[in-house]
């Protein structure tokens, strides 16, 4: 082996080539900032992972300018997100949760975008191409990261080039761990993470079946879970709403034995009868409720699953970690421009850490509520008790796995309050639940979407600096806030909306939206202090961290 004299240098070196780290290298690549990614592996995923794309990070792609792609590579737009719960295909139907707000193109209120489902499959090759469109993103695979050290203004990362068998330096102003749980990185900074005690164990049947629908009476469905004497300890996820499939077996026997497990054995049970089909791949893996203590040390940040794991129940892991890489990818590019204060990167914890906590308690809750589901010796049996038991249950779960497969609160609704960088105005929050959206402008929150005009919603105006919305006619002239963050070199634009129904749904006259969409503060009038208000929201203020 070799290793090379003269470390290279990059302002941002992400680790891990995955949806979250090739996000951040969109986000970034975007707002041109340059960055290396390193991925230890080669190519995309051979075996299904995350499929579920919420609402929230449908907008992210819009705005790296990749929904397009999503939605021509997921899941058809006719096919429907319909949660199943069965004995077999071939026998019994307990309960059916359809979500019509989900998948396809028809409008809906809160978002611009629907829902999605768009495995890693697909999805990790439309982020890689969009990444490698910018030059100043540079993305090597089969490189290993094997060290990180902290010194002074940069971090020195080593890094061993698998395929020449050679270990080279990079020298970073930030590094970005985006390499999942089994990442060097966390526990080299011996950052531990903390939450559930809950740990599951589980296989993952990847199975080609065309059309698999044709060959039971109880339609197409997104998420199907099967039922038995023993509980809800299979399902079966479409992938691409055609063929593709995976199948889920939880038990410690077969992730001990991930080579003894009878998959054709299992998947003609699920499904009840012989269908045409063929095991592609089996993996183990396990599940935990956890998020880390710290996000960030020094110029070293933690993002996905490195800052957060849980079971994908509500399927929130993938979209949990874009919406760290939304947060951390314009501070970054602040920083590295200039007009980012100080602390502007600190805020990254405080305001993404209570998000993981909440997405990663819901994650525990729903997938217990499938665990301690009560079941029936009779369950799958053609008996009166059966049959009753049938009828109980799928009361039982349309009421509690609602919850988890509904979760339009979570995705839009998360707000960054308390926040170092955001102008508490000292009105109260609107309240949401982990289903439900209410739109607000409450500072910390999303700016929430109109359309503006055919195909043009309000959120796409929200990029690479700050955006002031001055909604109505009698909206105040912001000229001393302009000269404010024209003083601080900060970008800002200035848009003024003259629609009484938009003036009231962002409920003050005067909004200031930060580059990833969220209120950063918000007035009857401009502020008597203007330049405080843009060192505050640029983290400049450093009263607000203490």
């Amino acid at each position: 082996m070799s290793s090379s004299p003269s470390p290279l240098e990059t302002p941002v070196l992400i680790v891990g080539g995955g949806p979250v780290g090739l996000g951040l290298a969109c986000d970034l690549g975007m707002r041109g900032v340059s960055c290396l990614l390193v991925e230890q592996g080669e190519g995309p995923p051979d075996h299904p992972r995350a499929t579920a794309l919420n609402a929230r990070s449908m907008e992210f792609m819009r705005r790296w300018g990749i929904s397009e792609d999503v939605h021509a590579a997921g899941t058809p737009e006719d096919f429907p997100h319909t949660a199943l719960y069965v004995t077999t295909f071939a026998d019994f139907e307990i309960a059916r949760i359809e979500r019509p707000g989900h998948g396809g193109r028809a409008p809906i209120g809160p978002s611009p975008e629907r829902p999605q489902r768009c495995n890693q499959l697909f999805l990790d090759p439309i982020l890689t191409r969009r990444a490698k469109s910018f030059d100043t993103v540079e993305i090597r695979q089969l490189c290993r990261l094997e060290s990180v050290t902290e010194a002074g203004d940069h971090v020195v990362a080593t890094i061993h080039d698998r395929a020449k068998d050679e270990r080279f330096q990079v020298a970073a102003r930030y590094v970005v761990d985006c390499s999942g749980g089994r990442t060097v990185i966390r526990r080299a900074l011996g950052i531990e993470m903390s939450g559930s005690p809950y740990v599951g164990y589980f296989v993952s049947i990847f199975v080609r079946a065309p059309e698999l629908w044709a060959h039971h009476a109880m339609g197409k469905a997104a998420l199907v879970t099967f039922v038995d004497a023993k509980g809800l300890w299979r399902n079966l996820i479409s992938l691409d709403g055609r063929e593709l499939y995976r199948l889920g077996v939880n038990g410690k026997t077969y992730y001990d034995a991930p080579d003894q497990v009878d998959a054709e054995g299992l998947f003609r049970e699920a499904i009840g009868k012989d269908v045409p089909h063929e095991i592609l791949s089996v993996r183990r893996w396990s599940a935990r409720n956890v998020v880390a203590d710290r996000y960030q040390q020094g110029r070293i940040f933690l993002a996905g699953d490195a800052a957060h794991l849980n079971h994908p129940a509500a399927g929130l892991g993938l979209n949990t970690g874009l919406g760290d890489v939304d947060n951390l990818g314009w501070k970054l590019a602040a920083m590295l421009a200039g007009w980012g204060g100080d602390r502007l990167l600190d805020s990254y914890e405080p305001e993404r850490r209570p998000v993981g906590l909440r997405n990663i308690g819901h994650a525990n809750t729903s997938h217990n509520s499938e665990r301690q589901q009560a079941t029936h010796p009779e369950i799958a049996m053609d008996t009166p008790a059966g049959a009753e038991a049938r009828r109980e249950m799928g009361a039982s779960l349309v009421g509690a796995q609602t919850k988890r497969v509904i979760t339009d609160g979570l995705a839009l609704g998360y707000q960054y309050a308390p926040s170092p960088i955001v102008s508490d105005d000292g009105s109260p929050p609107q309240p949401s639940t982990s289903a439900e959206y209410h739109a607000t402008t409450f500072p910390g929150s999303r700016a929430p979407h109109v359309w503006l005009a055919a195909g043009r919603s309000i959120i796409d105006m929200f990029d690479q600096g700050f955006t002031l919305l001055r909604l109505g006619a009698d909206a105040p002239q912001p000229a001393a806030l302009e000269g404010a963050f024209a003083q601080r070199g900060v970008p800002l634009k200035v848009v003024s909306v003259d629609d009484a129904a938009i003036a009231r749904l962002y409920e003050k006259p005067l909004v200031l939206v930060r580059p990833d969409g969220h209120v950063a503060w918000r007035g009857e009038a401009v502020p008597a202090d203007p330049l405080a208000v843009v060192d505050h929201v640029r983290g400049a203020d450093t009263a607000a961290f203490n």
